[in-house]
């Protein structure tokens, strides 16, 4: 089968006859299409090409990696959304090992911050955490406690079915929720909190746990220099390495599947290509609209779930905010979901010029008008919150300023969650919609994402493929 040229696929673009060849374990080698360069798109390509199959990755965006892609603030190049990695990360961390990044990791111990009642309160360790001052002792013991007993839970299906309110008013008690939990879950989720199932919870705390046991009961944060920009040129070379052909500026606008069995794809501007098997790893109502032949009920499970989007800004400044990598806000008044000091933990001389970054996100869920704010408003919420909340700030100290959007970021943990997922495996043959919406045991971040597309490729797409071409 011939492939059209494409914009950055002069390179490494090929014309492959896929009755030619076959896999290491004699399964036929096709031609797959996969739409979407982010982390899953390149975890689903890179688990292709490992099974000897002929691989084009497409993304819409002008680069690869979605929301781990990078960016110019000032004279810095960094992550435009925050990332860090944890030692329980083991997903990610062989990943880096196979890009030959793991041994340039830097690892560095990170302090927690509470911003409540107007004041900055540190919550690092046990310590700390027995002092804290908004609640008594008794809520103490109850917030603990909630927090223990989320991180043995095994059965998180259970969870699914309960609302994250009613669950944590019944284990942390009144007090500790309308204090604690309830400004946090709005901060996080605004008003969606009230539909998100207990296993929201679970998932984080867990996840927090796992790192804390990896890293001896601290929390141990790392990263590689020059953030995911290094990953992400590593990793896409490794691709084209290995045969990968790499669309950027591609959005998959249509895909059909012709009498033939092969797939042809719109690409726009008049491209149109063909594929013999596709995996979309893009935004389930995205998959919905893009794909006709889908069945209803098909469309309407992906149009159904609900995702978080998010508002972020990037801000490059002469001096830190605070010790604090993280600092949650129980204060309803601030407009913000947290405070993150990326400069705790990235190295400001090494990787930052000798300035410090700082992250301003506010979530929202993906159909909320503040989505769309425009970037002069935003800014100017920021600026005058962080004056509001820290008396050494001044507008003076920053350097660099830039906002990034995502609609679809992650998809919301709502009740029986798991029970409304579309399959991966879809009623139009070749065609499979893998994406970060399939996460239901854990929260969206880079390592979840590679366990996930690794283990549903290898126990759903592949198993499917080799049904079709070899039986």
């Amino acid at each position: 089968m011939s492939v059209a040229t494409s914009p950055d696929s002069t390179s490494n673009a090929k014309s492959f006859d896929t009755n030619s060849d076959t896999a290491a374990d004699g399964t036929p080698s096709s031609n797959w299409l996969v739409i979407g360069g982010g982390v899953m798109g390149l975890q689903v390509a890179r688990d292709l090409i490992d099974r000897g199959q002929k691989v084009t990755i497409a993304e819409a965006a002008p680069t690869f990696g979605g929301l781990t892609s990078a960016w110019n603030l000032g004279d810095v190049v960094w992550d435009r959304f925050y990332h860090v990695t944890l030692l329980s990360d083991t997903k990610l961390r062989d990943l880096l090992t196979d890009l030959g990044l793991e041994s340039q990791m830097d690892w560095v111990e990170t302090k927690t911050g509470f911003y409540s009642g107007g004041q900055l309160i540190s919550m690092s360790n046990t310590a700390e955490f027995l002092k804290f001052p908004p609640l008594n002792l008794i809520q103490k013991l109850r917030l603990g406690g909630t927090i223990f007993y989320a991180s043995k839970i095994k059965n998180w299906r259970r969870l699914e079915k309960l609302s994250v309110e009613k669950w944590l008013r019944r284990w942390s008690g009144k007090g500790v929720f309308e204090k604690i939990w309830q400004p946090l879950l709005q901060a996080k989720l605004g008003e969606a909190y009230k539909q998100t199932s207990a296993a929201f919870i679970w998932a984080h705390t867990a996840r927090m746990y796992k790192a804390r046991r990896s890293g001896m009961k601290t929390e141990m944060f790392g990263y590689v220099p020059g953030g995911y920009a290094t990953i992400l040129d590593r990793w896409v070379g490794w691709l084209k390495d290995r045969g990968a052909r790499t669309l950027t500026s591609s959005p998959a606008r249509q895909v059909r599947k012709l009498e033939s069995g092969e797939f042809e794809v719109d690409f726009g501007d008049g491209r149109i290509e063909k594929f013999d098997n596709v995996v979309s790893t893009i935004a389930s109502p995205v998959i919905a609209d893009t794909v006709p032949q889908l069945s209803e009920e098909e469309k309407k499970r992906h149009r159904g779930i609900r995702y978080l989007g998010v508002v972020c800004a990037s801000m490059l400044m002469k001096k830190p905010i605070s010790e604090y990598y993280v600092t949650n806000i129980t204060d309803t008044w601030v407009p913000l979901t947290a405070v993150i000091e990326m400069s705790t933990i990235v190295n400001p001389d090494k990787q930052l010029g000798g300035n410090h970054l700082v992250y301003l996100p506010k979530y929202l869920p993906d159909d909320h008008e503040g989505l769309n704010e425009s970037d002069e408003d935003y800014k100017e919420k920021c600026l005058s919150t962080l004056e509001k909340m820290y008396d050494h700030f001044s507008r003076d100290q920053v350097l660099d300023f830039k906002i990034a959007r995502a609609k679809y970021v992650a998809a919301l943990a709502t009740i029986d969650y798991s029970t409304r997922l579309p399959d991966i495996v879809t009623s139009v043959p070749g065609f499979y919609a893998l994406n970060s919406a399939h996460i239901v045991k854990g929260n969206l971040n880079v390592n979840e994402t590679i366990t996930l597309g690794e283990e549903k490729f290898t126990e759903e797409v592949w198993p499917d493929y080799r049904r079709r071409v070899v039986n």
